[in-house]
């Protein structure tokens, strides 16, 4: 017979809500995932849109995903398979370029012909950056702390977390703040002189934010992302063999094997509730479940003002919603290659095989920003690519190739608005290929297929309120106790019973699992579920 009561509903098949159902499964609970598409992963998902090539539609690389979930959920066992990323290449329109490899002394020789200066600062710079991220670990690895409670517990974690900060060094507490106040460009004039490497490494800064590379707080923001762990390799990147959605599926597979059902073409109408308290959920078709518990896997405003009804929240929860901000900017380009394409600045295939970025010089990155500010796409605009059918055969037929463009700027709120984006996805599509061609001359011959996703695509399709990908802008003022508003930051929500377990809680955005993970261990802990 069909269960019709579970200990828990989890909105949502994306990686978070994934994470968390395994979680809560592997400790015994009866758990049911719905998810809207027909596909499992939310943004981190592999398509094959056309015979033969699969894609990587939205997040296309995979650094943050906690080794510790990897190691509870056994996700290597189901299916989890990483590559990792071998270089990060940036072609220059003048015919020269750099590309900086896993080889420390290769790095070096290639940023020596920009700078000496710079290739010998390469390895304090480094060091430096691996010691913050180490501090940081414990912070993302952690839920967030309420700087307000009385609770014992509570303290005796805030004076941990105090006494982690007063460790540090003078030095130390110098270069913390830094990353904290500065934008990306000023922290990285401190260290490199060279314009040919601060412009590729600053982008990291910009990353999930309506904000130029010179903006204050991006500094952090490059933090973020550069502490990246693949199998135990600090500040690593890589590949999921068969795009980014077989970590989704590695997971799903590990929540599966632990007991929980998971439903796909199950959308959510609205959460039941009862007073206060949520009871369950009403699919699009009118069925209702019930469950114990109900968890969200999307972000706060679809989560708040689309499943419960703004009428059904405090009023000072609501307002304080209202004013966390979105701002999506950016869009995917994702393209079917004849074959491999090859860039004129530096014939071959050894660079292709990580990253590559279209960034070269820092005013050519705020100009795109300063398109953006003003309501239109970037008509030059930052690019970051892969094309990981170079390491993993199983994304495209043999001899042919995918190409993955992340795009920047596109910003949600066109001067328009929103609603104007389908007419102008094509043109968008456009600018990207143009924009191309200039590093690849013979880019347009080669593209047997090429899809289009704009921020408005972002937000029909796949969920991403405003199209941004991490569920809320990653600015300071939006992290930790204050991600999504201050007070309401461990999972919990003002509704009984309805937690939250997506990007839009700490420790925020990126491929990570770490809210959903917080989120399950929360609730078990508080023996909710």
């Amino acid at each position: 017979m069909a269960r019709t009561q579970w200990d828990a509903i989890i909105v949502g098949g994306g990686h978070n809500g994934l994470v968390c159902a395994a979680y809560l499964a592997k400790a015994g609970r009866k758990v049911l995932v719905l998810e809207k598409r027909h596909l499992l992963g939310g943004a981190a998902v592999s398509e094959e849109l056309y015979p033969g090539f699969t894609y990587s539609a939205c997040s296309y690389v995979v650094s943050l995903l906690r080794p510790w979930i990897i190691r509870d959920l056994e996700l290597p066992r189901f299916g989890l398979d990483m590559i990792p990323l071998e270089s990060s290449f940036l072609p220059l329109p003048d015919g020269r370029s750099m590309c900086r490899w896993s080889d420390a002394a290769l790095t070096r020789e290639e940023v020596s012909r920009f700078s000496r200066k710079d290739a010998e600062s390469l390895g304090d710079f480094s060091m430096a950056m691996s010691k913050i991220g180490r501090f940081v670990k414990p912070i993302i690895d952690s839920p967030a702390p309420e700087p307000a409670s009385w609770n014992p517990k509570e303290l005796v974690s805030l004076l941990r977390l105090g006494r982690h900060f007063s460790d540090a060094t003078v030095d130390q507490m110098e270069l913390r703040m830094k990353l904290l106040t500065m934008s990306a460009v000023d922290f990285l004039d401190e260290w490199f002189e060279s314009e040919e490497l601060k412009s590729p490494m600053s982008v990291s800064g910009i990353i999930g934010t309506f904000l130029g590379v010179r903006s204050p707080g991006t500094a952090y923001v490059l933090l973020h992302h550069y502490m990246g762990e693949i199998d135990g390799a600090f500040r690593s990147w890589g590949f999921s063999r068969g795009g980014t959605g077989g970590v989704s599926n590695a997971i799903a597979n590990s929540a599966r094997h632990f007991g929980a059902e998971i439903r796909t073409e199950s959308g959510i109408e609205r959460i039941l509730l009862d007073g206060d308290k949520a009871t369950g959920v009403v699919l699009e078709n009118g069925d209702e479940l019930r469950a114990n518990q109900v968890i969200s896997g999307c972000d706060p405003r679809r989560t708040f003002f689309g499943l419960v009804g703004r009428e059904h929240l405090p009023e000072d929860f609501a307002t304080s919603l209202s004013r966390y901000r979105f701002r999506g900017s950016s869009g995917k380009v994702n393209l079917a290659l004849d074959r491999l394409p090859e860039f004129s600045c530096r014939p071959g295939d050894a660079h292709l095989r990580g990253d590559i970025a279209i960034a070269p010089s820092i005013d050519y990155l705020e100009r795109a920003y300063d398109e953006a500010k003003y309501g239109t796409f970037s008509r030059r605009p930052y690019i970051n690519i892969v094309i990981p059918s170079t390491v993993d055969s199983t994304v495209a037929p043999p001899g042919k190739h995918v190409m993955s463009c992340f795009v920047q700027y596109a910003p949600y709120d066109l001067a328009e608005g929103p609603s104007h984006w389908p007419e102008k996805r094509e043109a968008f599509g456009d600018t990207v290929i143009d924009t191309l061609e200039e590093y690849i001359p013979d880019i347009k011959k080669i593209i047997l297929h090429r899809h289009v996703l704009t921020p408005w695509d972002l937000e029909q399709e796949y969920g991403l309120t405003e199209g941004n990908i991490f569920h809320g802008e990653l600015t300071l003022d939006q992290m930790a106790f204050q991600r999504p508003t201050s007070g309401w930051a461990r999972y919990r929500t003002p509704i009984r019973n309805l937690w939250l377990a997506s990007s839009g809680a700490h420790p925020g955005g990126g491929l990570m699992g770490a809210p959903g993970a917080l989120c399950a261990k929360a609730m078990l802990e508080a023996r909710t579920v």
